[in-house]
């Protein structure tokens, strides 16, 4: 299975669904998940804590 995949399904479900209130919600996880896949190697996760936690 590739990856993009699972984005296309997503987007397509999305679109025939007509479930457009979920974009919003995919955007930020998407948002949040890079953000800390960056933060991570540059030691920067401990600051993240107090927001999230």
């Amino acid at each position: 299975m590739r990856k993009m995949s699972i984005f296309r399904e997503l987007w397509l479900f999305v679109r025939t669904q007509k479930r457009w209130w979920l974009l919003p919600v995919l955007v930020i996880l998407i948002l949040l998940g890079f953000i800390i896949a960056v933060a991570e190697p540059l030691g920067l996760l401990p600051f993240f804590y107090p927001i999230f936690g």
